[in-house]
């Protein structure tokens, strides 16, 4: 289950990554979709390449999930708000984005370590 989970929601950050980019071309611009569309974008693929690379050995293991999990709850928060105030006026709750933001970073430095830990193993 652990390595199809991840795999699908790839696919589902990346399927909404493209519909806001959609929307970003019809939206005012500075509305944010431009920027929500590339985060989930972005982290759907490092979601995937960390899913290889974890199975090819060249991360540690236990590491790479918890970064995996980072890019999904983060880039959810993050280009969820982001659309969601651009859509609608509201927002997810307070601190949402920023929230998400901060995932997203740690996501990446544990990511780091996970690729530093397995070079040593």
């Amino acid at each position: 289950m652990w390595t199809t989970l991840p795999l699908v929601l790839a696919g589902l950050m990346g399927a909404a990554g493209v519909v806001l980019a959609a929307l970003a071309a019809h939206a005012a611009a500075g509305a944010g979709l431009d920027g929500a569309s590339r985060m989930l974008l972005l982290h759907a693929v490092a979601v995937l390449a960390t899913s290889a690379l974890t199975a090819s050995g060249h991360l540690w293991g236990a590491a790479a999930h918890l970064a995996t999990v980072g890019w999904i709850v983060g880039g959810t928060l993050f280009a969820g708000d982001v659309a969601l105030r651009a859509l609608t006026g509201h927002r997810l709750f307070p601190m949402a984005a920023p929230t998400g933001g901060t995932l997203l970073i740690v996501a990446w430095l544990i990511f780091a370590l996970a690729a530093a830990a397995a070079r040593r193993s």
